[in-house]
């Protein structure tokens, strides 16, 4: 609302300002104009020629030599024909060699058997004899 009462304030004070100016502004009528006098007659512009350009050298090419009649020469000779070679004769045919003989297989040994002799047979021993017998004590009768 502030921005359209701003807005309407401007518009106003524009158009009162506007038909305050007068609608037609005029010069004085006292004041007469008068042109300024002629300028006086010129001589007509005359172009100056440019510089010529500077001396170019020019090559003065040697004298003709003097002309002897034209020599014919007779044609080369022709190209030898291309005679053919026979090719060398072939090598020995490549003898192939058999392969070596492969490797023996490695085999294995079993170790040999232990060197002891079988334990001796086990000798008893008979018990010791008793020990004599001796009593301390009388026998019984019966």
């Amino acid at each position: 609302m502030g921005s359209y009462t701003a807005s309407l304030f401007v518009t106003l004070l524009v158009l009162a300002v506007s038909l305050s100016l007068p609608f037609e502004i005029s010069a004085d009528d006292h004041y007469s104009y008068s042109s300024p006098p002629p300028p006086p007659p010129k001589k007509p512009y005359k172009y100056k020629s440019p510089p010529p350009p500077p001396l170019v050298y020019k090559y003065k090419s040697p004298p003709p030599p003097p002309k002897e009649p034209y020599k014919y020469k007779s044609p080369p000779p022709p190209t030898p024909v291309y005679k053919y070679k026979s090719p060398p004769p072939p090598k020995e045919p490549y003898k192939y060699k058999s392969p070596p003989p492969p490797p023996p297989v490695y085999k294995y040994k079993s170790p040999p058997p232990p060197v002891h002799s079988p334990p001796p047979p086990y000798k008893y021993k008979s018990p010791p004899p008793p020990p004599p017998f001796t009593s301390t004590s009388p026998l019984p009768s019966s």
